[in-house]
């Protein structure tokens, strides 16, 4: 059966995961309000300002539907200011509103502002996942948010670091990213979640 993932389409990229999943042969919906959320397979939070979405999911009425599909096994994949949402701790902005979910802490903007935006080749070696190690995944880095390198806790899977601190992460239905995968026309990533979190054995509860 084909299945259907949700992007939470409140404010930044989304139009751009909704493509790479659509070229995966994957249906995709806006999700703007908790009646999107029925029968979604698995939910992409996608990159955009952090602030704004928390105010917007608050607005309507999706946090706690959010957390409640999320804790119940519902697969994820947040970027950028998706991984912020997904953060149960953060540096400095800990009463921001957000999902949670991921056992870790999370600096907001910690490799610098918009014009400070790099791209990096990155090595991602997942055991058995032939299609992300066999050549460096281009991470795109704009207004990112850093991993707390000594602030990763019980659960949480690092399986990607780049200058000493953690860019991808998993916690068992939950994949997280500094980066923007969405924007290279690198589709492994993706592929990659859908085939092993929200298809593969990997999928349920999250750990920890």
């Amino acid at each position: 059966m084909k299945k259907t993932i949700g992007v939470l389409a409140l404010q930044g990229a989304f139009a751009r995961h909704m493509k790479v999943l659509e070229s995966l042969g994957v249906s995709s919906v806006e999700v703007r309000e908790p009646d999107n959320l029925a029968g979604i397979d698995g939910l992409v939070i996608p990159g955009g300002e952090s602030t704004t979405i928390s105010k917007m999911l608050v607005r309507w009425n999706l946090l706690e539907p959010l957390k409640s599909l999320i804790e119940n096994g519902m697969p994820v994949f947040g970027t950028c200011a998706g991984l912020i949402l997904l953060a149960d701790h953060l540096v400095n902005w800990d009463n921001l509103p957000r999902i949670g979910g991921l056992n870790l802490t999370v600096a907001r903007n910690a490799y610098g502002r918009q014009i400070d935006s790099f791209e990096a080749a990155l090595e991602i070696n997942i055991p058995g996942a032939s299609v992300l190690s066999e050549s460096p995944f281009t991470g795109v880095f704009i207004r990112a948010p850093r991993i707390v390198a000594d602030g990763v806790g019980k659960g949480v899977e690092v399986l990607c670091s780049f200058e000493g601190c953690p860019v991808l992460v998993r916690q068992g239905n939950i994949l997280g990213a500094s980066f923007h995968p969405e924007l290279t026309g690198d589709n492994r990533l993706h592929e990659w979640f859908l085939s092993n979190i929200v298809t593969g054995a990997g999928s349920g509860k999250r750990a920890g």
